[in-house]
């Protein structure tokens, strides 16, 4: 958006350079003049990753800058239609006497980049480390300023990447976006649900869950183990999910369809590294832990919907569409609330034709009845 700054965090060696660089080379690749500004590496590191990246990163203009003053002069003399800084911790200002990287300093300099991209209309990136919590570093005020927050996740042993906003002026926060780490740089994933899916069903405590991830239906395999619990108060451990939103669906589950889990230790995963946020991706949860429980594999079948305190399991919105989803991964079965009479319905199809029956759901007590 003309005029915006954006703020990309993430962690050291993640590829937020990668995906700065190849960034402004998308924009002279469309006509449009780029100015990287980086004071952490100088010109022939980043030409080095230039050359790997594409043609048109070669092109893209770099200046090595450590001063805000500095780099603002260049950016109104070259008037770039983009300007990237890497990083914002790098940068000084003549106003402050403080070090690069404090708060003071990484305050003046990001204000003064808003001033310019205001004021050129010209779209500003700005890089910002995280610390060893994985908060962004520097002041919080720095994400009231941007006019968006991205950050940019994973782990540098495994080549999948996802990008998601914490803030957007611009549109939904709840968008992510899939990359691939190659040799070429960034690749983007055409198909994110299967980089999500491995193996699921095969195993007992593996369920799918049908989520939105912004405007985008998302496959997820949701995994989970319980075991006996040695501790006075049992454990609940989850990765990229609600942990009270759990404590929820084990009492329901527990008090509701006769699961006795409340006394076991319960440990659950999303695969990926995705937060399932969605309140449809309740009966998929809940699917792992009973499969988990009762050691049963739940096979080739998906899980849409919200589970209420009463274990009653409620709609969920723009259900046809995580049906298509569904029935074009290849899913053979999907359970989720819906109107019509009688435990199932009519197939959904996909696009191409494929399809997925569909089971209605209306109570947890079905879906345990159904496992055991």
């Amino acid at each position: 958006m003309a005029g915006s700054l954006v703020l990309l965090g993430g962690p050291p060696g993640i590829g937020k350079s990668t995906l700065l660089l190849q960034a402004a080379a998308a924009i002279r690749r469309s006509g449009g003049s780029a100015l990287y500004a980086s004071g952490e590496e100088s010109a022939p590191q980043v030409r080095l990753r230039a050359e790997r990246v594409s043609a048109e990163a070669l092109d893209v203009d770099f200046l090595g800058a450590t001063h805000v003053e500095e780099l603002i002069r260049a950016a109104e003399s070259s008037k770039p239609d983009f300007l990237g800084v890497d990083s914002i911790q790098t940068l000084a200002s003549s106003t402050s006497d403080a070090a690069p990287g404090t708060i003071s300093q990484v305050r003046e300099c990001a204000a003064a980049l808003q001033e310019y991209a205001k004021s050129s209309l010209t779209p500003v990136v700005i890089v910002g480390h995280v610390t060893k919590g994985g908060a962004l570093a520097g002041p919080r005020t720095l994400e009231h300023l941007v006019d968006a927050v991205l950050h940019f996740e994973g782990s540098r042993s495994h080549e999948h990447r996802l990008l998601r906003a914490t803030k957007n002026r611009f549109g939904s926060v709840d968008e992510v976006a899939v990359f691939r780490m190659t040799g070429e740089g960034l690749a983007p994933v055409e198909n994110p649900s299967e980089v999500f899916l491995s193996g699921v069903g095969e195993f007992s405590g593996s369920a799918v869950a049908v989520t939105f991830q912004g405007t985008r239906p998302l496959l997820a395999e949701v995994q989970c183990l319980t075991a006996a619990s040695r501790q006075g108060t049992p454990r609940r451990t989850t990765t990229g999910f609600p942990p009270r939103r759990l404590a929820l669906l084990i009492a329901v589950l527990e008090r509701r369809a006769g699961l006795p889990a409340l006394e076991r230790d319960v440990f659950i995963n999303v695969v990926g590294g995705l937060r399932l946020l969605d309140p449809a991706a309740d009966l998929a949860v809940a699917a792992a832990l009973a499969s988990a429980e009762l050691d049963r594999p739940v096979g080739n079948r998906a899980f849409i919907g919200e589970i209420g305190l009463g274990g009653e399991v409620r709609a969920v919105p723009s259900l046809d569409r995580r049906l298509s989803e569904a029935a074009r991964l290849g899913i053979s079965e999907v359970f989720a609330p819906a109107p019509g009479s009688g435990p199932q319905a009519d197939d959904s199809r996909s696009a191409d034709g494929e399809a997925a029956a569909f089971v209605r759901i209306r109570h947890v007590r079905e879906l345990v009845e159904r496992l055991r």
